[in-house]
């Protein structure tokens, strides 16, 4: 099965190189470091012993400081190698790490791509964060003799069928890690049913990160300068989403300001179109000038500021929720003290959204015109948000721990 794959695997490689080329037309990152993505690496380093971490993009880089913080005290001899997939991944690591740490792109998973990866850093280690499942850079590991953890591990409905359809290799690949740290039991018993022996249940690394002080700082800078009004947020919203807030005038909520932050930041323009088609006064926050008093929506097309827009807001709703999207992350509007609103499609992060709820942290809509029922009645009730947000810290300081039960588990 992995020698049909592989074979696959090849024969995709020019649609890569297209995609790739694509996706460069909104992203230019995509077309810098291409020879990465092939296991050629010019850079360096000093010959220390590498722990190795890979973080696909923006979320996993977040949800693996803590982690990366504990492996660097425990192991000062070692340098830190962080991989990414994406180009927003990478300049969330060089923000969050500067030059703490190596860093660089993870190759395609074919064969020699990623012997050479594995051949030019000779890592000690390896730590996968949440859902990377490379059958042939599994196999490569365990080949050279590389322990190779998922941690963080998390496995939704949906990606759990996929992985079915190819059971067998699926089986091989899970037998082949030294061990699955899955984030729940949901998780962990998914992961079981594909094959995989060594599993534990060591919960969501997220709930390990401390907000940064220079990020509520900025957050409580933007809190002020939006004046007397309330804060809506609107935090990673995803294509389709703007518009349904738009058209159930979301933006019409009496003395408050709709900040939007889409998800992608390729879609930064596409969103401000959408503002100028309807008409709506709208500011970008990457022109960094005073709020107008007749805007209606602040565009928040910058990077690594969403904690500075949790700390800003009054009340958050997390998007790709309200569309079929999978949800995104609710744990650092929680940490940040704030009512969360969420859509019913939260099957990504399926244990926490239903744990926040279940808290009185959060609270679910059924649409967009419940969203706006619900941020409506939120905005006019301080004592309603500030009980949420008082529990929404409860919740998140309930569940921390996740970094201390992973340091027990990665040993080499």
């Amino acid at each position: 099965m992995r020698i049909i794959y592989s074979l696959l695997i090849m024969l995709a490689l020019p649609f890569a190189v297209v995609r790739l080329w694509w996706r460069a037309r909104l992203q230019p990152g995509y077309l810098k470091h291409v020879g990465e993505r092939f296991g050629r690496y010019a850079a360096v380093h000093d010959g220390a012993p590498l722990i190795w971490l890979h973080a696909v993009s923006v979320g996993e880089t977040r949800a693996a400081e803590p982690l990366l913080r504990a492996l660097r005290e425990r192991y000062p001899a070692h340098r830190i190698l962080l991989t990414h997939m994406t180009p927003t991944g990478r300049e969330t690591g060089e923000m969050l790490f500067g030059a703490e740490v190596l860093r660089c792109y993870l190759p395609y998973d074919y064969p020699r791509a990623v012997a050479r990866f594995l051949d030019h850093f000779r890592p000690s280690v390896g730590v996968l964060m949440e859902t990377e499942i490379w059958p042939n850079l599994v196999h490569a590991c365990r080949t050279r003799a590389t322990p190779l953890y998922l941690v963080n591990a998390r496995l939704s409905e949906k990606s759990f069928a996929r992985y079915q359809r190819v059971g067998a290799l699926t089986a091989e690949t899970m037998r082949a890690l030294s061990a699955i740290a899955a984030q729940t039991e949901d998780d962990a018993q998914r992961f079981k049913t594909l094959g995989a022996s060594q599993v534990s249940v060591t919960g969501n690394l997220k709930f390990d990160v401390t907000l940064p002080a220079a990020h509520l700082a900025l957050g409580a800078h933007l809190r002020e300068s939006f004046g007397a009004r309330r804060v809506l947020l609107a935090a990673s919203t995803r294509d389709g989403e703007e518009l349904l807030f738009l058209n159930n005038k979301l933006h019409e909520i009496s003395d408050t300001l709709l900040v939007i932050v889409p998800r992608h930041p390729q879609r930064f323009d596409e969103v401000a179109a959408l503002l100028a088609q309807h008409q709506i006064p709208y500011q970008r926050r990457s022109a960094n000038e005073p709020l107008r008093d007749e805007t209606r929506v602040l565009l928040g097309d910058s990077m690594g500021e969403m904690i500075a827009y949790y700390a800003a807001c009054d009340v958050a709703f997390i998007g790709g929720s309200l569309l079929p999207f999978g949800g995104q992350n609710l744990i650092e509007a929680c940490a940040a003290g704030k009512p969360v609103l969420i859509g019913l499609h939260t099957y990504n992060f399926a244990e926490a959204s239903e744990r926040a709820v279940n808290r009185g942290a959060a609270l679910r809509v059924m649409d967009a015109p419940d969203l706006l029922r619900k941020a409506t009645a939120l905005l006019a009730n301080p004592k309603v948000t500030e009980r949420m947000g008082a529990a929404a810290l409860a919740f998140t300081n309930e569940h921390r721990g996740a970094t201390k039960k992973l340091m027990e588990i990665i040993r080499f």
